[in-house]
């Protein structure tokens, strides 16, 4: 019997399927400038967003804070001493969180900033209480690997784990690389032509292996070209386009997917990431009308047959 959330009321049909809460952003007498995360660029994210006019507060789903007793759907008590996303995006047919991707955050131990596997709980909650939702597909495209999902779906076939990250870097956690289906192992300062010929190949591969009920996708900005943790060399034009093909891929499929946007610790990244979201709209892979339409309405699958374009011709630039 599943337990009492609040994580699951319906969102106003107005709303974008676009969740944030200002507690994203950390402030702590200003020691947090020392650190070489941008704990602020969630809510950046959201200003470049309102100053293009694509959204106004009153139209983004607010986050709701998890309960102990729904984090306890993943993490023992012992662990313990945000998240309607999922469902939304099954909803609506897309969702992008404002934050969240904590993928180095496994059921019983955190990692690498992350202090709640908040991947995990999206996919198991929705394993728990949506009618057709049985497989899932984690499209992992931080520049770090995915250990902590990874470790929590080790023997969970419902679920299909790519992951494409620098094989050098943090954590390289070899336990959790057999949980990988489709492991794409990067080599230091992969500049654009190479990732997103992978990651196109890659992502059409694995959603041609399995079609899942529901993608979550994991889109780490920490890919930059000058990130002090990633060690990649990523343009801002590539992580847009990165973000463009998961998105077609999806569409095209008539598959809903979460975005969260994980890593990225560069003041930068906040631009980009808005950037990409405008992008997705002015193509039409995300949009307003079409969240309250649903993925399997005629106009929506017109809308995905005009807006998906030929990918072996993609343009790199």
């Amino acid at each position: 019997m599943p337990h009492r959330t609040e994580l699951y009321e319906d969102a106003p049909s107005a709303c974008w399927p676009i969740i944030y809460s200002p507690d994203y952003n950390i402030t702590f007498m200003g020691l947090e400038k020392l650190h070489p995360f941008d704990a602020g660029k969630w809510g950046k994210v959201i200003n470049f967003l309102k100053e293009e006019k694509l959204i106004a507060d009153d139209l983004i789903v607010q986050a709701r804070e998890a309960t102990d007793e729904d984090l306890l759907v993943v993490h023992t008590r012992r662990y313990l001493n945000k998240l309607k996303a999922g469902k939304l995006a099954v909803d609506r047919g897309w969702a992008i969180n404002v934050g969240g991707g904590f993928h180095h955050c496994s059921s019983d131990k955190g990692g690498g900033f992350c202090a709640y596997a908040d991947i995990t709980l999206s996919i198991k909650f929705l394993f728990e209480r949506v009618q057709g939702v049985s497989k899932a597909t984690i499209i992992d495209l931080d520049a770090h690997q995915g250990n902590g999902h990874e470790r929590d779906f080790m023997d969970d076939h419902r679920v299909y784990i790519m992951d494409v990250y620098n094989r050098y870097i943090y954590p390289g956690d070899g336990f959790a690389k057999r949980a990988i289906k489709r492991k794409v192992e990067l080599e230091w300062g992969t500049e654009d032509t190479e990732y997103l010929q992978k990651v196109h190949t890659h992502v059409e591969g694995a959603l041609n292996e399995l079609k899942p009920d529901i993608i979550v996708y994991n889109a780490g900005t920490d890919i930059l070209d000058g990130d002090p943790l990633g060690g990649l060399a990523i343009s801002p034009q590539g992580i847009v386009k990165r973000d463009e093909i998961v998105f077609k891929a999806a569409r095209s499929r008539r598959i809903p997917i979460l975005m969260v946007t994980s890593g990225g610790y560069q003041k930068r990244t906040a631009q980009i990431i808005a950037d990409s979201i405008l992008n997705l709209h002015s193509l039409g892979l995300i949009d307003k009308e079409l969240a309250s339409s649903g993925a399997e309405n005629p106009k929506v699958e017109n809308m995905i047959r005009d807006t998906t374009k030929d990918l072996t011709n993609l343009s790199l630039q």
